[in-house]
C-alpha cells in the first residue's frame, strides 16, 4: 500500500501513518449559541483570468526560520508573524528583518510527526491572537492571547477549546479568522490510517471537521456557537461543525474578494483533493472516509456528499496537498483570480481557475518551492509560499 507523507522540518506529517474547557470527542458539553454575525457583502470577478499568460517567480523574504508552518498578519501592523512548528512565533519586519526575540513561545508541546505549533491567526481588530497546537498528550488546543501594543501578553493566555486526539497524526491545525469575524478551525480525522474510528462520517465527533465558533467567552463557557451554524439544535451532532467529511484539511482559505472557501484536503493512498464552496455555504459533507477524492474508499459516496473541485493523483508524484489562496494582489495582474496551491512532494506551484464551481483552467506555474509547508496572504493580497528548510518566499512576477 502506498502511503502519502507530508514532511515538516525534522517532523513528519504523514498522511496515513500511524485548560478551561476540556472536551472529549462527542461528549463535550454544548456551549451557548450567539447571535449570527452580519456577513460582508461579496463581489465577483466578472472575467476569468487567462492562466496561460501567468508568469511568476519567487523572491526570498526571510530565511533562518525553524520549520515554519504558518503565516499571519495583524490589522494596522506591517510585521509578518511566522509560526515555527517547534513552538515559537517569530516576528519579521516589513524590510525582512527577523527579530531575535519571538512574539511568544508556545508550550508545552508534543513534538512528533504532525504535532507542535500548527496554526496562528489574529482577530479582525488585531487585539487577540489565536494559536492551534498539540500538547504532550497529543491533544489539540486552541488558546487566545491578548495583544498589548506590539507584544502579546503571555499572562493573558486563555484556553478556548481542547479536543482529545486518538493518534499522533492528522491534526489539521489551521485556525482562521473568517470574513464574518468568527474563528474557523480545521481538524483531521485523528490519525492512524484509513479512519479506523470512522469519525469522518460521524457528526457527533469534533474530528474530520472544520469548526466555526465565536471565541468570546459567553455564559461561563470559553466560547459560543453561532446561532446560524448548520447543525445547531440537531441531536447527535456537534453544533460547532461548519463542514465535515474531511481527512486532514492542511490549509483552507477564504477568497478575500468573494468569500468563497478553498480547502486542500490531504489524501490517503491515491488522491489529493481541492474542495470549493461558495460564500455562505455550510453543512457540506466532503465524503471522507466513505470515499477518497471522488473514489470509493470505506464505502460509497454518502447521500448528498459534495464532489471535490479537483483531485491530484499520486501516480504523477503528488503525496500531500498544501492548500493556498486565490490571488487578489496588484503586483501580478495576470495572476489575479487564480487559486495557487502546491504539494509537499511534487513541489510545483499550481494555478487553477474556476467558474461557477468548475475548473476551466489548470497548469503548473513553472515555479517550485522545495519542501513546501504552507502559504500566506498579506493585507494587500500578495501571496507567500514557505519552505520547510526555513525560508519564506513572496510570489512575484517574472
Amino acid at each position: 500500500m502506498r502511503h502519502s507523507s507530508f514532511f515538516v522540518g525534522a517532523l513528519v506529517l504523514t498522511a496515513c501513518s500511524s485548560g478551561s474547557s476540556s472536551t472529549t470527542t462527542g461528549t463535550a458539553p454544548i456551549p451557548p449559541t450567539s447571535a449570527a454575525p452580519t456577513l460582508t457583502t461579496t463581489t465577483r470577478n466578472p472575467a476569468a483570468p487567462d492562466l496561460a499568460a501567468v508568469r511568476i517567480t519567487t523572491t526570498a523574504v526571510v530565511s533562518g526560520l525553524d520549520s515554519p508552518v504558518a503565516l499571519a498578519w495583524r490589522a494596522h501592523d506591517s510585521r509578518m508573524f511566522v509560526a515555527e512548528q517547534t513552538g515559537r512565533i517569530r516576528v519579521v519586519s516589513a524590510d525582512g528583518t527577523l527579530s531575535p526575540t519571538p512574539l511568544l513561545t508556545i508550550g508545552p508541546l508534543s513534538h512528533g510527526n504532525e504535532e507542535g505549533l500548527l496554526g496562528i491567526t489574529f482577530s479582525r481588530d488585531g487585539s487577540k491572537l489565536y494559536v492551534d497546537f498539540t500538547d504532550p498528550d497529543d491533544d489539540t488546543h486552541v488558546d487566545e492571547y491578548t495583544m498589548q501594543g506590539d507584544v502579546a501578553s503571555a499572562s493573558s493566555r486563555r484556553q478556548v477549546l481542547v479536543v482529545q486526539q486518538p493518534y499522533s497524526n492528522h491534526k489539521g491545525g489551521e485556525v482562521v479568522t473568517g470574513p464574518d469575524g468568527m474563528l474557523y478551525l480545521g481538524l483531521g480525522d485523528g490519525g492512524s490510517e484509513g479512519d479506523p474510528m470512522r469519525v469522518g462520517q460521524n457528526k457527533s465527533s469534533f474530528l474530520s471537521k472544520i469548526l466555526r465558533i465565536n471565541p468570546a467567552p459567553a455564559g461561563g463557557a470559553p466560547y459560543s456557537v453561532p446561532a446560524d451554524n448548520p447543525f445547531v439544535g440537531q441531536p447527535g451532532t456537534r453544533p460547532e461543525t461548519w463542514m465535515w467529511g474531511l481527512r486532514n484539511p492542511w490549509r483552507f482559505s477564504f477568497d478575500r474578494a468573494t468569500g468563497d472557501v478553498w480547502i486542500g484536503d490531504v489524501g490517503q493512498n491515491e488522491y489529493e483533493e481541492v474542495d470549493f464552496a461558495r460564500a455562505g455555504a455550510k453543512g457540506i459533507n466532503w465524503g471522507w472516509s466513505d470515499r477518497e477524492g471522488a473514489h470509493d474508499f470505506n464505502g460509497t459516496a454518502p447521500a448528498g456528499a459534495r464532489d471535490p473541485l479537483l483531485e491530484t493523483s499520486h501516480s504523477v508524484g503528488n503525496c500531500a496537498i498544501v492548500g493556498g489562496y486565490v490571488y487578489r494582489g496588484r503586483a501580478i495582474p495576470t495572476l489575479r483570480g487564480v487559486y495557487v496551491f502546491g504539494d509537499d512532494c511534487r513541489q510545483n506551484l499550481v494555478g487553477v481557475v474556476a467558474v461557477d464551481g468548475r475548473v476551466v483552467a489548470r497548469r503548473d506555474l513553472d515555479e517550485t518551492v522545495s519542501m513546501l509547508t504552507t502559504f500566506g496572504e498579506d493585507p494587500s493580497g500578495e501571496i507567500y509560499a514557505v519552505g520547510r528548510a526555513g525560508t519564506v518566499f513572496r510570489i512575484t512576477a517574472r
